[in-house]
């Protein structure tokens, strides 16, 4: 198994203080909020609610939010993939038209269209998930090319799956990202199997960040559980993006604790392999992090996951009421 290290306790204290405590708790919320989101879908769709099948990113919320809170969410660029809910809501979009989408209503983000893995946001820079593996990768030197031609200071987050970088398009991605030294920012979302397969039997090097050598350009592993780790690499690729020393490679270590979708009866893994990663939960770990850092009680902390179950209930009575899109609609936006 991939061993990450954690910060150093100085790096710890430097990055919370300079987040500050209302921005760290509100990152703590956030990543509440994914998880009651995406267990409440799982409801959902056990209820005949939600339809057609669903990837769920339980046990994986520090990258989302680490990552997001790095960078500037709504200005810089957002690309991701088809496990990409918590993406979504770590980037700032609207727990209730969140949900609205998830559940194939016109109130949602696409329209009920999208669903659960073609989520998008253009109006906050969030291009959308890809239910092709790594089809959203290659699109993230054309934004970057965008940025450049532009002449802003803007960023391209892209994430993707451990399981997308054997995709060939990956590393033409990488390799264009670096000969044009493009500000786009890929970080893999390991989270050990491409459906079914092991990263360990699908790649012949320790960690996926070592692909960067090949390319000229940073590569980095970091503990994907640890939201501050995240949050600290991504911060540094992005200053190094906007600095015009283009792009960087982060591989993020992390665990889904559901199969890989709703169909799943996640015959390669033990009970206790799940069990070994549930025990590193990354809510609970950065929460435990604030308190001692002084900036959270215990009972702030059930007050925030209080808060973040009454976001997602609001939400579904909102998706509740919304309405279906309407049949005769069904044709607007097919440009193909």
């Amino acid at each position: 198994m991939l061993v990450t290290h954690s910060l150093p306790s100085d790096r710890v204290e430097e990055l919370l203080s300079s987040i500050g405590a209302d921005q760290a708790c509100q990152m703590l919320e956030r990543m509440q909020v994914i998880r009651y989101f995406e267990e409440k879908a799982e409801e959902l769709y056990a209820l005949g609610k939600i339809h057609g099948t669903m990837h769920l990113s339980i046990g994986q919320e520090a990258t989302a939010v680490g990552a997001s809170s790095a960078v500037r969410s709504g200005y810089d660029y957002l690309l991701n993939h088809h496990r990409g809910h918590g993406h979504c809501l770590a980037w700032g979009s609207d727990v209730n038209r969140t949900m609205a989408e998830f559940m194939g209503k016109e109130a949602g983000y696409c329209r009920g269209r999208g669903g659960s893995m073609h989520i998008a946001d253009v109006e906050r820079n969030n291009l959308g998930a890809n239910g092709i593996v790594a089809g959203g990768v290659p699109i993230a030197p054309g934004v970057g090319l965008s940025i450049k031609l532009r002449g802003t200071d803007q960023v391209c987050l892209v994430i993707f799956g451990d399981g997308a970088s054997n995709e060939g398009a990956f590393h033409e991605a990488l390799n264009l990202a670096s000969i044009w030294n493009l500000p786009v920012i890929f970080l893999c979302e390991n989270n050990q199997y491409g459906m079914s397969m092991s990263i360990q039997r699908a790649a012949n090097i320790e960690r996926i960040s070592l692909r960067a050598v090949a390319y000229g350009v940073p590569g980095e592993t970091v503990d994907g559980n640890d939201l501050l780790a995240v949050y600290d690499a991504v911060g540094r690729a992005a200053a190094h993006a906007r600095a015009g020393s283009g792009p960087t490679l982060i591989e993020s270590v992390t665990y889904r604790w559901r199969g890989h979708s709703k169909s799943d009866r996640q015959a390669y893994r033990t009970r206790d392999e799940v069990k070994e990663w549930q025990a590193k939960d990354p809510i609970p770990r950065f929460a435990r992090c604030l308190i001692e850092a002084g900036m959270l009680s215990e009972a702030e902390f059930e007050a925030v996951q209080q808060r973040a179950a009454q976001q997602i209930e609001a939400a579904v009575a909102f998706s509740d009421a919304s309405p279906e899109p309407d049949v005769s609609t069904i044709l607007e936006g097919v440009y193909a």
